[in-house]
């Protein structure tokens, strides 16, 4: 009885193992030359810029801003 348990497990591990490999190298052929996380495909971002030069006067800005409401509270 253990014997016949033992080798229906070693077959089943056989065939696993083929599915496995079989789906992994599916994947690989499918990823080949395309954007994993497909963020270049999607609608959203086919019409956005980059952040122009002037994007760090928005952080100081900011910055200004909370050193400002702090005086604020404190005083």
């Amino acid at each position: 009885m253990g014997i016949i348990v033992s080798k229906n497990n070693d077959e089943n591990s056989r065939l696993n193992q083929r599915i496995t490999a079989d789906l992994r190298e599916r994947a690989q052929k499918e990823m080949r030359g395309s954007d994993p996380d497909l963020v270049e495909d999607s609608d959203y971002a086919k019409d956005l810029k980059k952040s122009g030069n002037y994007a760090w006067v928005w952080a100081v800005l900011v910055v200004l801003a909370i050193i400002s409401l702090v005086v604020i509270v404190l005083i």
